[in-house]
């Protein structure tokens, strides 16, 4: 499994809420499931959708500069 986890940052409320509609009507076209959305800003994932998210996130950012990505390699993941 994949954790991705996603900030979106600006200076304005009124660019922030334009970039966060961007990113997840854009997001919403990938067809991922509530299962994949465990929390605010992390989305998981199965090994065979790396590529399909490497490329959402790399295009994305390559005109929204404001997107920080973190991508974690996971075996198991456990609720506490």
């Amino acid at each position: 499994m994949i954790l991705y986890i996603y900030d979106l940052k600006f200076e304005t409320n009124k660019k922030f809420n334009k970039l966060k509609r961007k990113f997840y009507y854009q997001l919403e076209k990938l067809a991922l499931t509530k299962e994949n959305f465990p929390l605010k800003s992390t989305i998981l994932v199965p090994d065979n959708k790396e590529q399909v998210m490497d490329y959402f996130f790399k295009n994305f950012k390559k005109t929204e500069s404001s997107l920080v990505v973190f991508k974690v390699f996971s075996t198991t993941i456990e609720e506490l």
